[in-house]
């Protein structure tokens, strides 16, 4: 199957985007102070450790979430789950739901503020066997895995 013969793929929810943004920021802020730490100990000319830092910082926190969002898509068929992420290191992974062990629904409590959720998908195997899609609507992501189950049932019977 080639590319032009997949369906359009679904992309995440737009809250990911600030999800993304406070998240970066708070796993940043240890490095920002330990910035201010050492500027404010004068060990070295004045802007050494902190322009750079908050250059990164700025950065990572405003410019990549909105990228991350951008390459993010997802396909639900009738027998199968696919993820598409990544722009440098591209991944298209497609899940079947024979495959698949068991599903989780995931919040954390900045994603429970914005109504999302991580779906996880668990198969059989080693390789691969655990793939999430962050950044849905807590509403999506409940009904996915009731579909995804009702497939599964389905096959079984």
């Amino acid at each position: 199957m080639t590319d032009e013969n997949l369906p359009e793929l679904t992309p995440l929810d737009p809250a990911f985007i600030t999800t993304s943004r406070i998240t970066s920021a708070l796993g940043l802020l240890p490095f920002v102070i330990g910035a201010g730490v050492l500027e404010f100990a004068q060990l070295l000319p004045p802007g050494t450790f902190l322009v750079p830092v908050l250059l990164a910082y700025a950065f990572v926190v405003f410019t990549v979430p909105a990228r991350k969002y951008r390459y993010w898509g997802y396909d639900m068929g009738t027998d199968r789950l696919r993820i598409v992420r990544g722009y440098m290191f591209y991944s298209d992974t497609i899940v079947p739901f024979g495959r698949i062990q068991h599903i989780d629904v995931d919040q954390g409590p900045i994603d429970r503020r914005y109504g999302l959720a991580k779906l996880t998908v668990h198969t059989a195997g080693n390789h691969n066997s655990t793939v999430a899609l962050p950044g849905l609507a807590h509403a999506d992501a409940l009904a996915m895995r009731e579909a995804i189950r009702a497939a599964i049932r389905q096959d079984m019977l």
